[in-house]
C-alpha cells in the first residue's frame, strides 16, 4: 500500500479496497446471526452514505457527529465523511446529554448520527446547530429533523468519492474527557493520524490473515487509531464485540490474533480469577508457580528446572487462560492508562504478548510503545518513529513530531499553554527516560504535597490498593495535610479492616505513603454521576467536592487506622 506523508485518511481506505477488495473486512452481529462484509461491499455502502450527505448539502469543512456503539455504521459514516472532506466529531455513547450537547454546540455540528431515536429526546432541547439527525433504529421522534437510516440513505449503486484534501487539513475534533472543567476539542489533521498509523505499523507485524475484536469505544482515539485505522491499513479483519458483558463469548467465537485493550480489562479478569483461586489453595499455588516460572522465562532467566516444569504448567494453567481468550492471540496492545506492574507480571508470565504504550488524544495518540522483542512491561516503551521526547526541568514529558495536534478548537489560550513556541507539546505527565525507555511516574497537577513537603503521586498508590478486590473505587487525598487519607467505595464496612488492607498493598511504598485516615463513601463511581471520565479516569476535583464533608470529618477525628493521629 502506497501511503506517505502526502497521504490523507481517505487514501488508506481507498488503497485498502483496491488492494484486497474481496477480503473480509468487518463482522457484526445483527441480533440473530453474525454477518461479514468484504472491503468492496464496505466501499459500496460508504458511497451510498456519501451520496446522502452530498444530497443534504454537506460541504468540505462541515462538522458531523456520531454517537454509536462500536459497529460497522460508525466506520461507514466516518469514511463517508473523510472522503467528502468533512470533519468528524465522535461522541462517547455513554456520556451525559449535557456533555454531548456542549460538544455539538461548541463544534457547530450540522449532522448527527445516532444509534437510537431515544438519544435525540435527551439532546434536542440543548443543541443549537444540528440541522439533521439520522437514527439507526428505535422509535423515531416526531421531529422534522429526524430520519431513519433506511429512509435517509438512497437506494442503488453510487460512486465512492476519494478525498484529495491536503494532509495538513483538519480531519476530526475529538473532545477530551477532561478530569476538570468542560472538555476541550482536540483538532487532529489527516497528517497527525496517518503518520501515527504508519509509525505504529512498524512496531508489530499485521496482515490480512489477522483478526481483531473491537470493544474499546471508537470515540476513544487509542481504539480509533490502532484498532481501526491501523487494522484497515494492514487489512486486518475486525469483529465488533456485542458488548463488554459478552466479550468473553465473542473472543471464543472470533478467536482474534490481535487485540487493543486497556489495563482495566485485565484487572477485571484477574479480579474474577481471584474469586476462584483463594490464597493457599492447591489451585492458587499451582497458578502462582506458573506465573513465577513464566515470568522468569519472559526475562530470559529460566533455570533448567523451570524448563522442565513449564510444559506441565503451561498445559495445566496458561493454555487454559489462552483458550478462554480465543487461543490465537499473538499480540495485545495496551494503553489508555497505566498498567499495574503486578497485573502485567501475571499475564505476561502466562505467555501473553502484552505491549504497553503511551500517548494522549492530543498526540493522535501513540507516542511510545514497547516492542515484541524489546519489552519492559514496567515502562511504556520507546518513542515511535518520528517522535521526539524529552523531560523539562520539572520532570514533565514533552513531545514533538508529526502527530502533535493542530490545537484546541475555539481555544487559542489552551493551545498556547499546551504547545510552546518550539513546537513541544506539554503532556502534563511526569516521567523519566532511561536508556531510551520512558517511565511515567505521575501527573503534574495531581501530585499530593503533604504539609511536610513530601510529594506523593497518587495514581501508583491507588493502583496498588485496587489490587485488593475488596475495594471498588479509591482516591487518595491529603494536599497540605500531615498524612494521607483515603476515600473508598467498598462493600466491606469495617474501616479498620479497610485501612489495614490498603496499607498492606502499600508495603513497598515510602513510609510517608501510608493511610492514616479513611472514609467509606457511596459507590459506584461512574460516568453517569460525574465522578469518572468516559475513559474511566478519576475526576479528582469532583470527587473531592462531592465528598468534602466526609474528608473534613475524616481528618477531624483520629479514625480507625492503626496509627492514625
Amino acid at each position: 500500500m502506497q501511503i506517505s506523508d502526502k497521504s490523507n485518511l481517505s487514501d488508506i481506505f481507498a488503497e485498502r479496497v483496491q488492494e484486497t477488495p474481496n477480503a473480509p473486512a468487518y463482522r457484526q452481529f445483527d441480533g440473530a446471526k453474525w454477518f461479514t462484509m468484504t472491503w468492496s461491499e464496505v466501499a459500496a455502502e460508504v458511497a451510498r452514505w456519501q451520496a446522502a450527505l452530498k444530497r443534504d448539502g454537506m460541504k468540505p469543512g462541515d462538522r458531523i457527529s456520531m454517537c454509536l456503539h462500536n459497529r460497522i455504521e460508525w466506520m461507514l459514516i466516518d469514511q463517508a465523511a473523510i472522503g467528502l472532506g468533512l470533519v468528524t466529531v465522535p461522541l462517547y455513547f455513554d456520556d451525559r446529554p449535557d456533555n454531548m450537547a456542549f460538544c455539538l454546540n461548541d463544534a457547530g455540528v450540522r449532522f448527527l448520527l445516532l444509534e437510537d431515536g431515544a438519544q435525540w429526546n435527551a439532546l434536542k432541547d440543548h443543541v443549537k446547530t444540528v440541522e439533521q439527525v439520522v437514527c439507526l433504529g428505535g422509535t423515531i421522534p416526531s421531529d422534522p429533523r429526524v430520519k431513519k437510516l433506511s429512509d435517509w440513505a438512497p437506494a442503488g449503486s453510487h460512486e465512492y468519492v476519494r478525498s484529495r484534501v491536503d494532509p495538513k487539513e483538519l480531519a476530526t475534533i475529538v473532545y477530551t474527557s477532561g478530569t476538570t472543567g468542560r472538555p476541550k476539542g482536540v483538532m487532529l489533521s489527516h497528517r497527525n493520524t496517518v503518520s501515527n498509523v504508519v509509525a505504529a505499523s512498524k512496531v508489530v507485524t499485521l496482515t490480512p490473515d489477522d483478526v481483531a475484536v473491537s470493544f474499546l469505544p471508537l470515540s476513544h482515539t487509542f481504539e480509533r487509531t490502532v484498532g481501526y485505522y491501523l487494522n484497515m491499513y494492514r487489512g486486518v479483519q475486525v469483529a465488533y464485540a456485542r458488548s463488554i458483558t459478552l466479550l468473553a463469548e465473542d473472543l471464543q467465537i472470533h478467536k482474534p490474533t490481535t487485540l487493543v485493550s486497556v489495563p482495566r480489562v485485565f484487572e477485571r479478569i484477574w479480579g474474577a480469577m481471584q474469586q476462584a483461586l483463594p490464597p493457599g489453595s492447591p489451585k492458587r499455588n499451582l497458578f502462582d508457580k506458573a506465573v513465577e516460572i513464566g515470568w522468569r522465562r519472559f526475562k530470559g532467566e529460566a533455570t533448567f528446572k523451570d524448563k522442565l516444569l513449564w510444559p506441565i504448567l503451561n498445559a495445566l494453567v496458561a493454555k487454559k487462560l489462552h483458550e478462554r481468550m480465543g487461543g490465537r492471540l499473538r499480540t495485545i496492545s495496551v494503553g489508555g492508562a497505566a498498567f499495574p506492574p503486578e497485573i502485567a507480571r501475571i499475564f505476561i508470565g502466562l505467555g501473553f504478548n502484552i505491549l504497553q504504550g503511551y500517548g494522549l488524544t492530543e498526540t493522535a495518540p501513540v507516542l511510545t510503545t514497547n516492542r515484541p522483542h524489546d519489552n519492559d512491561p514496567f515502562s511504556v516503551g520507546r518513542a515511535i518513529e518520528g517522535v521526539e521526547l524529552r523531560c523539562d526541568e520539572n520532570g514533565e514529558l514533552l513531545a514533538r513530531g508529526p502527530n502533535i495536534m493542530l490545537g484546541y478548537w475555539n481555544n487559542p489560550e489552551a493551545t498556547k499553554a499546551a504547545i510552546d513556541a518550539d513546537g513541544w507539546f506539554h503532556t502534563g505527565d511526569i516521567a523519566r527516560i532511561r536508556d531510551g525507555r520512558v517511565y511515567i511516574t505521575g501527573r503534574i497537577k495531581e501530585i499530593i504535597v503533604l504539609s511536610n513537603g513530601e510529594k506523593v503521586p497518587p495514581e501508583d498508590a491507588e493502583q496498588a490498593i485496587m489490587r485488593d478486590p475488596t475495594f471498588e473505587h479509591v482516591m487518595l487525598v491529603g494536599e497540605g495535610r500531615s498524612h494521607l487519607g483515603l476515600l473508598c467505595a467498598s462493600k466491606t464496612e469495617d474501616l479498620r479492616e479497610l485501612c489495614r488492607r490498603a496499607n498492606t498493598q502499600l508495603h513497598d511504598f515510602p513510609g510517608y505513603a501510608r493511610i492514616r485516615f479513611i472514609a467509606r463513601v457511596p459507590g459506584p463511581w461512574g460516568l453517569e454521576n460525574g465522578l469518572l471520565t468516559p475513559t474511566l479516569k478519576l475526576k479528582r476535583k469532583e470527587v473531592e467536592r462531592r465528598f468534602q464533608k466526609e474528608i473534613d470529618t475524616m481528618y477531624a477525628n483520629p479514625g480507625p487506622c492503626e496509627d492514625g493521629k
